[in-house]
């Protein structure tokens, strides 16, 4: 049975939300214990104008055995970059890198011309390294995701104009 999050857990995590703005910072993470078998994870980090906070409790899986499974999620966006006509959406989850090695090059940045097929960045995903192709041509007019930063399916790459 999943620990349902208290009001002093939900001003916790609103309070962090905020501080993550207000200090430009792009992410916190708290892991608090209040007992033996209760604590609270937080992790909230911030893409551009996405904050997205995540919460795990302690779940019992079995008789004595504790695990974390996600209890809440939050979004606070002031404008959805995934509903732009230029954003590219990412095919899987991964991690993202924006250069083919550390050290090298990025394949683009802000002001960009790409044209349709040109790798606009790499997802690892299972120790497969999956370039990404530009769907169309245009100008890179945003970047969403961070070198080496996780991503999840659908969620907003790039935007290309």
């Amino acid at each position: 049975m999943a620990k349902k999050p208290n009001d002093n857990d939900v001003a916790f995590i609103e309070a962090l939300a905020e501080l993550l703005s207000k200090q430009s910072l792009t992410e916190i993470e708290v892991n608090r214990k209040y007992g033996e078998d209760d604590s609270l994870n937080v992790r909230i980090s911030k893409t551009q104008n996405v904050v997205q906070a995540t919460v795990t409790a302690p779940v019992m899986a079995s008789p004595g055995l504790i695990t974390s499974a996600p209890t809440e999620t939050s979004n606070i966006t002031g404008d959805d970059p995934s509903a732009h006509p230029g954003a590219v959406p990412s095919p899987m989850v991964g991690t993202v890198y924006l250069q083919a090695e550390p050290g090298s090059p990025a394949f683009i940045s802000i002001g960009s011309v790409v044209a349709e097929g040109d790798t606009i960045l790499i997802i690892e995903a299972m120790k497969t390294m999956n370039q990404i192709p530009a769907p169309h041509s245009g100008t890179v007019k945003r970047i969403l995701v961070e070198d080496g930063g996780p991503v999840e399916y659908g969620s907003p790459l790039v935007i290309i104009e």
